[in-house]
């Protein structure tokens, strides 16, 4: 049996930039795109999305999920790591020297600048609700109330 190894990784990236769509996110995928966001009065939490089954396959139900909170992030924004790479790179740096590049994450940033993450290794072997938790916990204490 044969395989097209690309065909089935689009069939993955598709899935998963449809759950991200579905959620509410906005896909970035130049470094326009991230200054656009990164401009933005308010909260936007950043998910970097990834193809990873183990840590990807709980980041996105936590990202889809965490935002059905009293308070949430003004804007929901998502760079693909290994697709849009010239995005991912370029929002990695705007983040600072203290962010952990690392995919599947999150990233909160507040009028532009980072005030919290959460990195693949809260994610990998962690259950989603209690990324999810993690998550609210950073919304608490960093967003509006809705």
């Amino acid at each position: 049996m044969s395989m097209d190894f690309n065909l089935y990784m689009n069939e993955i990236v598709t899935t998963a930039r449809n759950e991200m769509d579905a959620a509410g996110y906005e896909q970035l995928r130049t470094p326009e795109d991230v200054d656009r966001a990164l401009e933005r009065s308010g909260t936007t939490l950043f998910m970097v999305n990834s193809v990873c089954g183990c840590a990807g396959g709980i980041a996105r139900p936590a990202a889809t999920h965490a935002v059905h909170y009293d308070r949430r992030p003004d804007h929901l924004v998502t760079v693909f790591a290994g697709q849009d790479k010239e995005a991912t790179f370029y929002a990695r740096d705007k983040f600072g020297d203290e962010h952990l590049p690392s995919s599947p994450s999150f990233v909160l940033v507040k009028d532009g600048q980072m005030v919290a993450e959460v990195g693949r290794h809260e994610i990998e072997g962690h259950d989603p609700m209690s990324v999810i938790t993690h998550l609210q916990a950073l919304f608490e204490e960093h967003c509006e109330e809705y």
